[in-house]
């Protein structure tokens, strides 16, 4: 069984939701155009926005393999993100209905 680490997005101050969802679009679609293997690595999405100070967030489990990526690819996208801790891990199991939904690959 694969455990994951959680990757937290923010939105900019003040963004509407509608934009911040079509830079992430944009930003997934880059992966999986661009680096497949590690897009299919990303295991799971919570199903809604929630705030966070005057941003949006979201959250993204994904395999521990995938880290290195992320962390390069988001930031040249615009996209800030908060620190990753490889110390807290989920299980698949973490990940369910209704605040979660699965990745289709």
């Amino acid at each position: 069984m694969n455990d994951y680490l959680c990757l937290t997005v923010l939105s900019k101050p003040g963004e509407s939701q509608p934009d911040f969802s079509t830079r992430l679009s944009r930003f997934w679609t880059h992966m999986l155009r661009n680096f497949k293997t590690n897009f299919e690595k990303v295991y799971a999405e919570t199903c809604r926005f929630e705030p966070a100070g005057d941003c949006l967030s979201r959250k993204y489990l994904f395999e521990e393999t995938v880290l290195e990526r992320l962390e390069a690819e988001l930031p040249s996208a615009g996209i800030d993100f908060e620190p990753i801790d490889r110390d807290d891990v989920y299980s698949k199991y973490e990940a369910s209905p209704p605040e979660w939904m699965q990745i289709d690959h």
